[in-house]
Protein backbone atom coordinates (compact mmCIF):
# COMPACT_ATOMS: atom_id res chain seq x y z
CA UNK A 1 0.00 0.00 0.00
CA UNK A 2 3.11 2.08 0.46
CA UNK A 3 4.38 2.00 -2.80
CA UNK A 4 0.66 2.74 -4.25
CA UNK A 5 0.77 5.93 -2.34
CA UNK A 6 4.23 6.45 -3.17
CA UNK A 7 3.51 5.97 -6.86
CA UNK A 8 0.71 8.23 -7.45
CA UNK A 9 2.43 10.86 -5.05
CA UNK A 10 5.11 11.61 -7.65
CA UNK A 11 2.98 10.98 -10.47
CA UNK A 12 0.62 14.12 -8.76
CA UNK A 13 4.19 15.59 -7.97
CA UNK A 14 5.09 15.36 -11.78
CA UNK A 15 1.70 16.62 -13.81
CA UNK A 16 1.48 19.90 -11.19
CA UNK A 17 5.11 20.17 -12.39
CA UNK A 18 4.12 20.77 -16.10
CA UNK A 19 1.03 22.36 -14.93
CA UNK A 20 3.38 24.70 -13.63
CA UNK A 21 5.48 25.25 -16.33
CA UNK A 22 2.60 25.44 -18.90
CA UNK A 23 1.19 28.27 -16.36
CA UNK A 24 4.21 30.24 -16.34
CA UNK A 25 4.97 30.00 -20.07
CA UNK A 26 3.35 32.98 -22.60
CA UNK A 27 0.04 31.41 -24.23
CA UNK A 28 0.71 28.10 -22.57
CA UNK A 29 2.92 26.52 -25.37
CA UNK A 30 6.80 24.72 -25.12
CA UNK A 31 9.34 26.31 -26.35
CA UNK A 32 11.10 24.51 -28.84
CA UNK A 33 8.15 21.70 -29.61
CA UNK A 34 8.83 21.05 -33.45
CA UNK A 35 9.91 17.47 -33.62
CA UNK A 36 11.22 17.05 -36.62
CA UNK A 37 14.08 19.56 -35.44
CA UNK A 38 15.81 16.87 -33.43
CA UNK A 39 18.99 15.40 -34.90
CA UNK A 40 17.78 12.04 -34.13
CA UNK A 41 13.90 12.25 -36.00
CA UNK A 42 15.11 14.30 -38.78
CA UNK A 43 18.35 12.50 -40.37
CA UNK A 44 17.33 14.28 -44.07
CA UNK A 45 17.02 17.84 -42.98
CA UNK A 46 13.33 18.36 -43.93
CA UNK A 47 11.90 21.20 -42.94
CA UNK A 48 9.16 21.17 -39.30
CA UNK A 49 5.53 20.08 -40.92
CA UNK A 50 4.37 22.71 -38.41
CA UNK A 51 6.27 25.70 -39.00
CA UNK A 52 8.06 25.45 -42.12
CA UNK A 53 11.37 25.87 -39.82
CA UNK A 54 14.69 24.20 -41.48
CA UNK A 55 17.62 22.68 -39.23
CA UNK A 56 19.36 25.45 -39.70
CA UNK A 57 16.70 28.00 -38.56
CA UNK A 58 16.78 29.47 -34.71
CA UNK A 59 13.32 30.83 -34.79
CA UNK A 60 9.75 28.70 -35.30
CA UNK A 61 8.38 30.49 -38.08
CA UNK A 62 4.97 30.34 -36.74
CA UNK A 63 6.41 32.73 -34.11
CA UNK A 64 7.35 34.99 -36.39
CA UNK A 65 4.07 35.00 -38.65
CA UNK A 66 1.58 35.79 -35.26
CA UNK A 67 3.68 38.68 -33.88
Amino acid sequence: MKLVLLTIGLLALAFAGIAIKIWSKKDGEFAGTCASQSPFLNQDGQACGMCGKLPSEQDCKKDAITE
